[in-house]
């Protein structure tokens, strides 16, 4: 019979959890799960299944044995040879699981990104899973939220041990003489998940069957291939045009007009999960309310989301500052640097016979010139027009969004507008044909 080892390297290899390679920080409690996971990672990545390896730890400051965990996690980090982040929170002992989990994962995310890693990796396993699919069925979850925990989200999460049980992970470890700490907190039936473990879940049992934990199992692989579906579906239904950048997505809200009420909720979910958004049935329905309104009207969303309707599109979005002003780019002769979501280049070159109006290219003559937002009062001097234009007219007949108008870049000289990309050049600093200039490339990052 195959090692739980041989187990686990097969099903990253058949998942493709980590399809390329790269770098993973792993979130290490010190329980006998995470302890397991780290020793499982160190031997597919030995075997060549893995990626490189950054051990990750809280310790949040709420039991008094936190500090000896922490010290035994650094120590098993030493052990495999991998570097180690920690950090600790004082958080205090009546701090709730929701705030605890909260400060855990935003902790997390900073220390992934202060490494470079690709992945945060977590060891979730399938009692969780089941634990999870019986506490969203108790709290009514529509469908999708039936699938539970994703073994890979778009924010690069990573959970590999869901096939695997507590008991496995805590015999591997016994097996392989591993220190770990046994929490008494995962027994505390004040805590909603703990109490669900070892009284709903054993009471059920004995009443349905030992079966129970396949069952709720089969459920939530069931509601897991209907999300997919619908994921992959509304790529291909005709006329809705689901178009997906960096925090947002937007459809045409003609084909949103044309599906019964309870057609439209099921494609705005499946479009809002594209972004990492969850929307349940009722916030869908006021987004299909919404669809119908004219352009410019808007609704918040919670949690940091809002939608927009933006001329023929209903678009979904998290809001954003506007980028930081690139002062005075052309004090170097070249350059490559992102503003917001573009990307600007900069470089020397002799303009051409003819300057082209509403292109991502122009040349610039002289210096002192800057990429900043849209501000009040901004007007433009377009080449080959008549008079000047408000800034803001120009980017709302070029469909620019409300919500992305601030964020749009500008290259100016001081209060003049020399170029909007992809949408408007100026009569003003536009050098003479063959003449030495600046071509500057703007393109969507």
């Amino acid at each position: 019979m195959p090692t739980l080892a041989e187990r686990f390297r097969a099903h990253l290899k058949r998942r493709r959890l980590f399809p390329r390679a790269g770098t993973a920080l792993v979130a290490v409690s010190g329980g006998p799960d995470s302890v397991a996971l780290l020793d499982l990672l160190v031997s597919a990545a030995t075997g060549g299944e893995g990626p490189q390896l950054v051990v990750g730890h809280v310790d949040h400051g709420i039991h008094e044995a936190s500090a000896k965990v922490a010290g035994l996690v650094q120590r098993l980090a030493a052990h495999y040879g991998l570097p180690c982040e920690s950090v600790r929170l004082e958080l205090g002992r009546g701090a709730t699981e929701t705030a605890a989990r909260r400060v855990r994962y935003a902790w997390l995310e900073a220390a992934r990104s202060q490494v470079g890693a690709d992945w945060l990796v977590t060891a979730h396993h399938r009692d969780d899973q089941i634990e999870t699919i019986l506490l969203r069925a108790l709290r009514g979850s529509a469908p999708a939220g039936l699938a539970g925990i994703a073994a890979r989200t778009r924010g690069g999460i990573v959970r590999p041990l869901l096939p695997f049980t507590h008991a496995e992970l805590v015999g591997h470890v016994a097996e392989r003489g591993l220190d770990s700490h046994d929490d008494p907190a995962n027994r505390d039936a004040r805590h909603l998940r703990s109490w669900l473990r070892h009284s709903i879940i054993p009471l059920l049992e004995g009443r349905f069957g030992a079966q129970l934990r396949d069952d709720l199992g089969r459920l939530g692989k069931a509601a897991a291939r209907d999300r997919r579906a619908w994921d992959a579906a509304i790529k291909r239904l005709p006329g809705l045009d689901l178009r997906i950048s960096a925090g947002a997505c937007d459809v045409a809200r003609a084909a949103l007009r044309e599906y019964d009420d309870a057609l439209g909720v099921a494609v705005l979910r499946a479009a809002s999960r594209r972004v990492g958004l969850v929307l349940g049935p009722r916030r869908a329905r006021r987004l299909l309310d919404l669809a119908q309104r004219p352009s410019g009207r808007r609704l918040e969303l919670g949690g940091g989301w809002e939608a927009e309707v933006s001329f023929d599109r209903l678009r979904l979005y998290r809001p954003a500052a506007p980028p930081s002003v690139l002062p005075d780019a052309a004090r170097s002769t070249r350059g490559d640097v992102q503003f917001g979501d573009y990307q600007v280049r900069w470089s020397p070159s002799r303009a051409p016979q003819r300057m082209a109006r509403a292109t991502w290219r122009t040349w610039i003559q002289g210096a002192g010139w800057e990429v900043r937002g849209p501000r009040p009062g901004d007007v433009i001097e377009p080449l080959g027009g008549v008079g000047r234009r408000p800034l803001r007219r120009v980017l709302m007949e070029a469909h620019v969004p409300r919500s992305e108008r601030r964020r749009y870049p500008v290259v100016a000289v001081g209060e003049t507008i020399l170029w909007v990309p992809g949408i408007c050049r100026s009569a003003a600093a536009v050098p003479r044909p063959g003449t030495q200039a600046v071509r500057v490339d703007v393109t969507g990052h």
